[in-house]
C-alpha cells in the first residue's frame, strides 16, 4: 500500500468514526496515529464523553474483532489472558482463551484493577503473545489496545506503573464537545427508535496490517531526527522532572511522528509532525519531582516549555510546500 492510499484510508476511518462519535477531529486522528504506529492508546477523561463508543466505532471501521474488558478491583490476570481448564471428554487440560484474544481490546477503566492485573497486559502489548503455565499463545494480528481511565475519581483506583504507561504510544483526552456537538447529541437522541450508531467497515484485517507497514517507508531527514531526540532529551534536563523520556520513549516518538506524516498525507516527516504528536507521546512518560508535584505542576506544561525552548530546524527544500 502506498502513502497516498494509506492517507485516504486513514481519512475515511476518521470520517466514519466521526459519524458515530461527537469528538474533535484532532483527537480521532491521534488515535488513528497510535494504531498506525503499531502502538496502543490511553484515553483519560471523565465519564460520559464517549471513550467506549470511540473504541467500538474504531474497531467497526477497521473491520476488526472487538472485546471489552471491564477492569475492577477483583479482576484477576487470568480473567484477561485466559486459563487452562480440564476437558472431561478428552481427559486433558486445554487453554481457554481470555478476552485479550481479539484485534481491538478495550481495557475499560484500567486503573480500577490492582497493578498485578494491569501488568497482565504488558506481555500482550509488548510481544503480541500470552504466556500461561509454560505455554505461549500468539494474539491475533493486528492487535491494538485502547485503555481508558477516569482522572477525577481516584478512590479505589491504582496508579498505572511507569513501565505500563510507557507501553502506550500516546495518551489523549477527548474533552467535552462544543455547543453544536452537544446539540447534535440531543438531535440524535430525539428519535427514540435510534440505537447506538452503527459504523460500517472501511478496511479489513489484512488491509490494517498493510496500513501499519506504510510508516516504515516515510523519510525522516537528519535535522528532524536530531530535533526529535533533542526534544525528548530536554525533558530530562528540566528541573521539575525526576525521570524524563526514556530511549524507548524516543523510539515511540519517532514511530508516532512517521505515522502522523502518513495521516497528514506526506512521504516525509516535517517538524510540524514532531510538534503535533509531542504532547500525546511525551506527557505521560514524565515523572515529576516531589516538589513539582506539591506545586501542582502539570507534565503538559513541561512539554510545552520544551517545545518553546528547543530550536526548530529550518525547512529543507524537501519539506517546503
Amino acid at each position: 500500500m502506498g502513502i497516498d492510499a494509506a492517507t485516504d484510508a486513514c481519512r475515511d476511518i476518521v470520517d466514519r468514526v466521526g459519524e458515530a462519535v461527537i469528538a474533535d477531529r484532532t483527537f480521532l486522528e491521534t488515535v488513528v496515529t497510535g494504531m498506525l504506529a503499531r502502538g496502543h492508546v490511553l484515553v483519560e477523561d471523565v465519564p460520559g464523553t464517549g471513550k467506549t463508543l470511540t473504541a467500538i466505532a474504531l474497531a467497526d471501521a477497521l473491520g476488526l474483532e472487538f472485546n471489552r474488558i471491564q477492569f475492577t478491583p477483583d479482576l484477576l490476570p487470568s480473567d484477561i489472558t485466559g486459563t487452562h481448564v480440564y476437558d472431561e471428554h478428552e481427559g486433558t487440560f486445554r487453554f481457554q482463551r481470555g478476552p485479550v484474544f481479539a484485534n481491538v481490546v478495550l481495557a475499560d477503566e484500567i486503573n480500577r484493577a490492582p497493578p498485578k492485573t494491569q501488568s497482565a497486559l504488558l506481555e500482550a502489548m509488548d510481544e503480541g503473545q500470552v504466556s500461561a503455565d509454560g505455554e505461549t499463545f500468539d494474539l491475533p494480528e493486528p492487535f491494538f489496545v485502547i485503555a481508558t481511565q477516569n482522572p477525577v475519581e481516584q478512590e479505589g483506583t491504582f496508579r498505572l506503573p511507569e513501565a505500563q504507561r510507557d507501553r502506550f504510544i500516546v495518551k489523549v483526552s477527548m474533552g467535552y464537545p462544543d455547543r453544536s456537538g452537544e446539540l447534535e447529541l440531543i438531535d440524535r437522541r430525539s428519535n427514540r427508535t435510534t440505537t447506538k450508531p452503527r459504523v460500517d467497515s472501511v478496511v479489513d484485517a489484512a488491509q490494517v496490517t498493510a496500513l501499519r507497514q506504510v510508516p516504515e517507508t516515510v523519510t525522516v531527514e537528519r535535522e528532524v531526527r536530531e530535533y526529535l531526540v533533542d526534544l525528548a532529551r530536554a525533558t530530562r534536563e528540566d528541573g521539575r522532572v525526576e525521570i524524563g523520556v526514556s530511549p524507548r520513549g524516543i523510539q515511540r516518538f519517532y514511530e508516532a511522528a512517521r505515522a502522523h506524516a502518513v495521516v497528514a498525507g506526506r512521504s516525509y516527516v516535517a517538524p510540524d509532525d514532531v510538534k503535533a504528536v509531542a504532547p500525546a507521546v511525551l506527557t505521560h512518560r514524565l515523572v515529576l519531582t516531589s516538589e513539582a508535584s506539591i506545586r501542582d505542576v502539570d507534565p503538559a506544561s513541561v512539554v510545552e516549555s520544551v517545545l518553546d525552548t528547543v530550536e526548530v530546524p529550518a525547512a529543507t527544500a524537501e519539506t517546503d510546500d
